[in-house]
């Protein structure tokens, strides 16, 4: 048997919003096709959410010239509204992101294990730069 610890990476940010439109942001299909994409040449063609514990979710990630997709897809371990997310990715990852009000702020942070593909530096910069895209796009809506 072979134990392989993960390295966890977290990535954070204060979004100017009340945390019942962060949490409506993060969580409805129609908005996670605005926002989840690392850059513009990026885009999300599909996303469903069944947001619940047992519940599963996808959303399809594609570069926008049609050269490379693929789907980000798990399903939920723990859900409590305005608060918590977790869930394990298809690929036996954990995902943990946390939502703090404060006031017509919120913090959201997201703690992820990491993939053995790519460099950390280059996963946290990928998550990073998601996290802040929703912050942009639930700001500006």
């Amino acid at each position: 048997m072979t134990i392989v610890n993960k390295t966890a990476i977290t990535v954070e940010s204060t979004i100017q919003a009340p945390v019942e439109k962060v949490w409506k942001y993060w969580s409805e299909p129609a908005h996670i096709k605005n926002w989840c994409s690392a850059s513009d040449d990026w885009h999300v063609p599909a996303a469903e959410n069944d947001l619940k514990t047992g519940g599963r979710f996808s959303t399809t990630m594609a570069a926008k010239d049609g050269s490379f997709s693929f789907d980000f897809a798990g399903v939920y371990t723990a859900v409590e509204e305005n608060k918590l997310i977790a869930y394990t990715l298809d690929d036996s990852r954990e995902v943990k992101i946390t939502f703090h009000s404060e006031g017509n702020t919120t913090k959201v942070v997201e703690t992820f294990e990491a993939e053995d593909t790519n460099p950390i530096e280059m996963q946290r910069d990928g998550w990073q730069a998601i996290l802040d895209n929703f912050k942009k796009y639930t700001e500006a809506n």
